[in-house]
């Protein structure tokens, strides 16, 4: 028992260290923020494309939302505490839902300004060059969005992964931005580029409503998706085959960390030694199918008697 908790001390002082080391990862966002915010303001102030300029608002959104995680993940990576015995691991939904405010904002300012363009055209001026600066930031955007995504993946870091898609729709909102500007350069219809801007900004007000919408999921306290309950499943069929039961299957996410609490049938004759071991199996079982943050509760109840069916439901 004493190694087992050692073990699980262990295992929990990695998991912080492994949350904290996130921010380096938010760091490396910040930095690519300043650098297309850079880089894209050039180029709008090369061509006066307002195409361009919604691209560098959007970067601005990406600053503050870099910034937004980086605060956010560093509260996360914090250990339980007498106020906060959970952990803070819901911390990082602040950072989604904050970052998907502000791409709201910075879509409807993008619209107020391509409606006064389209209302009075502006030809576009040094075209290569302003269109150079866009695509390299462009890709320092998709090299930093590949990063944070396979970070944030594998790490279970909806922070990451928001950062991430958001990084990936600003390179998406580039190429249409690119080639809106490029069009409207080669034939003339200044129109094309305000155009461009508004379905860029509709396509940001997507994403910023995906984002606030997956972030208030799991600060409702939503269920584990169903290929992480199909484990959890298949765990339970195992000691299911031994005669061990079970009801009440209780699932959430706060960001990184999974939480479980299920309550467990075992035959009345079983010693209270055995069932113990029962239970620490099953919860073991569980951390191991699952991988990653995982707190598993467990209430023994013996299968005969009829007081362990009342409290069979979700909510008593």
């Amino acid at each position: 028992m004493y190694h087992h908790f050692m073990s699980e001390k262990r295992n929990k002082t990695d998991l912080l260290k492994d949350r904290a080391s996130l921010t380096r990862f938010a760091w490396l966002s910040v930095g690519a923020a300043v650098a297309t915010i850079t880089l894209k303001t050039a180029a709008y102030f090369l061509t006066g494309s307002v195409g361009l300029l919604s691209d560098a608002i959007e970067s601005l959104v990406n600053l503050a939302g870099a910034l937004m995680a980086l605060t956010m993940l560093s509260i996360a990576a914090r250990p339980a505490d007498e106020d906060h015995v959970y952990g803070h691991s819901k911390a990082e939904y602040f950072a989604s839902v904050t970052e998907g405010i502000l791409i709201f904002g910075a879509a409807i300012a993008i619209l107020v300004t391509a409606v006064q363009r389209l209302i009075e055209p502006r030809p576009i001026e040094q075209l290569g060059v302003g269109l150079g600066v866009s695509v390299v930031a462009s890709l320092v955007n998709f090299s930093v969005a590949r990063i944070l995504l396979e970070a944030g993946r594998k790490r279970n870091s909806i922070t990451l992964e928001a950062d991430a898609r958001h990084l990936m729709t600003d390179v998406w909102t580039s190429v249409g931005v690119i080639v809106g500007v490029a069009l409207a350069g080669v034939t003339g219809w200044d129109a094309l580029d305000p155009l461009v801007a508004i379905l860029v900004a509709l396509n940001i007000l997507w994403t910023g409503f995906q984002l606030i919408r997956r972030s208030v999921m799991g600060l409702m306290d939503a269920a584990l998706p169903e290929n992480e309950q199909r484990l959890i499943q298949d765990v339970m069929a195992k000691y299911q085959e031994k005669g061990v039961g079970f009801h009440a299957l209780r699932t959430r996410q706060a960001a990184a960390r999974r939480f479980i609490s299920v309550h467990v049938l075992v035959p009345g004759d079983t010693t209270v030694h055995d069932a113990h071991h029962i239970v620490e199996d099953f919860e073991d079982d569980i951390r191991s199918s699952l991988g990653g943050a995982v707190t598993v509760f467990t209430h023994l109840e013996p299968a005969e008697d009829e007081l362990s069916m009342k409290d069979m439901y979700l909510d008593r």
